[in-house]
């Protein structure tokens, strides 16, 4: 493979901008889907008559999809062209959603979440497309758009379901904004996106996806399921051991691989690392602040001495949707601050905003303002991220391994994501008061707190990052006995390197 690039297309600006439309429309899809459901668990399991354990499958069995299509996704991308794979995937989950909206049963509405899970791989494929279509002085300001919908459209499922799923009504409501949004994607990506022929060669390593995807199951599983389960209990501690074993054959497996799915130095390069890893801490921290957020200020005041007794409208519309807003009008900004200074500089102030907002939220959540105030903070911290991290990928790796680097990025986030909920339901959990059935105040510092930790992994991270890139770009100093066997080479004299030419 050759490591020139082909001449990127002319795009007008007019064009550039309707690609970055039609793409944030599509990457939309992703962050609507697995989100609009989260604050209607307790209604699926009553109206479907199931424990809330078995409810608690509707986002599981979204994460476990995700988990075994988006990397297969990504090198499909790479391998056969985005723009029909992007079209399989939007037409997948439409059928998903209608299933979601018709059924009154739980394994189809399982089936259902299922299908929407391949969504996830629409913004590794989505930023395939930018890489390809844009020219590099356009790419980081597209990237950061993109990118930056994946946490504001979190923020809109959970207003969506708040205006649409009120006091008692059907679960399946949210679901038709999810379609239209869908369907409304779908126009976009048949009109807008290019016909073009994809530049990697090779084919699709399937028995490595079967074992990551089984792997990767297994962790999900671990993580979403074991305050269910038990965080002792056999099944869980089985499936974190089992995640261990399978997924460290696969990296055996890709290692003996001409064509593998993911290439083990690909895995192994700093570069890659530090974005998964702050990609899977930035989707704990937002996560950890958008349940904390939701259960506390809809907490009865004369009941549990803290709360602010907000519907779920009035949660997600006055205290989660100010984020959102100001998330929309900060990407195209962060895209420039992240192509101006860089990534990991970015990534640094973006964090510390970060930090503040969960000391907020942590410290002085009493106050109305300051809980409206964290929510703006951390949202700024997650779309700066954003904004990063597809850049430090895009760095990293060459063309025709866009794709399925976002992929394994997404998986990261994916994971801090079941990871961060999984926390905050565990720590509230143990923390309930006995006589009223509701967490004491205490659970939201340990909650906030986690938040905490996760913005300072974060900057500690992109610290480390930023020193050994300093370090790399630092000149060496010049070799004198390489500069001796350079000058005598061929002469036929004696070098104290290599000894007589």
């Amino acid at each position: 493979m050759s490591d020139v690039a082909p001449p990127r297309p002319r795009a007008g600006s007019a064009a550039t901008v309707a690609l970055v439309l039609g793409l944030s429309l599509v990457v939309t899809v992703l962050s609507l889907l697995q989100s609009l459901v989260v604050p209607v668990l307790d209604r699926i399991g009553e109206q479907l008559d199931v424990s809330p354990g078995a409810a608690g499958w509707v986002l599981t069995a979204n994460l476990l999809a995700a988990a075994v299509l988006t990397p297969v996704l990504g090198r499909l991308g790479d391998l056969r062209g985005e723009r029909p794979v992007i079209i399989g995937i939007l037409v997948t989950v439409a059928a998903g959603t209608v299933l979601a909206i018709a059924t009154e049963s739980l394994p189809l509405l399982l089936l259902a979440r299922v299908l929407q899970g391949a969504s996830y791989g629409l913004f590794p494929l989505s930023i395939s497309v930018l890489r390809r279509e844009l020219p590099e002085r356009r790419l980081g300001t597209a990237m950061s758009v993109v990118s930056s919908t994946l946490g504001v459209g979190g923020v809109a499922g959970l207003v969506a379901t708040g205006l649409l799923a009120g006091d008692g009504t059907d679960y399946r409501r949210p679901f038709w904004i999810g379609l239209v949004i869908t369907l409304a994607a779908l126009v976009l990506a048949v009109r807008l996106l290019p016909r073009r022929t994809a530049t990697a060669s090779g084919g699709v390593d399937w028995w490595g996806a079967a074992v990551l995807g089984a792997g990767l199951s297994l962790l999900l599983l671990f993580v979403s399921q074991g305050n269910a389960w038990g965080w002792s209990s056999a099944a869980t501690l089985g499936c974190l051991a089992g995640s261990v074993v399978v997924l460290s054959g696969w990296a055996v497996l890709q290692r003996r691989l001409a064509e593998p799915l993911v290439r083990p130095a690909m895995l192994a390069d700093r570069r890659t690392i530090v974005p998964n890893v702050v990609g899977m801490l930035t989707g704990v921290a937002m996560f950890a602040s958008f349940l904390a957020v939701l259960q506390y200020v809809q907490s009865p005041t004369a009941v549990t001495g803290y709360g602010f007794d907000a519907s779920v409208l009035e949660a997600t519309v006055v205290y989660l949707l100010p984020g959102g807003i100001v998330g929309v009008l900060l990407a195209p900004f962060a895209g420039s601050v992240v192509t101006r200074f860089g990534g990991l500089p970015t990534l640094v102030v973006g964090w510390t905003v970060g930090l503040a907002g969960f000391v907020l939220l942590t410290w002085f959540r009493s106050q109305s303002w300051a809980v409206i105030a964290a929510g703006l903070l951390t949202q700024v911290a997650v779309t700066v991220a954003y904004a990063a991290l597809p850049s430090l990928v895009v760095q990293a790796v060459h063309e025709d391994e866009t794709g399925v680097a976002n992929a394994i990025n997404s998986i990261a986030r994916s994971v801090g994501q079941a990871l961060g909920s999984a926390l905050a339901v565990t720590i509230i959990a143990a923390h309930l008061d006995a006589a009223t059935g509701l967490p004491r105040d205490v659970a939201f510092t340990l909650v906030g707190a986690i938040g905490m930790g996760a913005a300072v992994a974060i900057l500690v991270a992109a610290l480390l990052g930023l020193r050994a890139d300093r370090r790399a770009a630092r000149p060496r100093r010049p070799d004198p006995l390489a500069a001796v066997e350079e000058a005598t080479a061929g002469a036929g004299e004696w070098s104290p390197v290599s000894g007589l030419r």
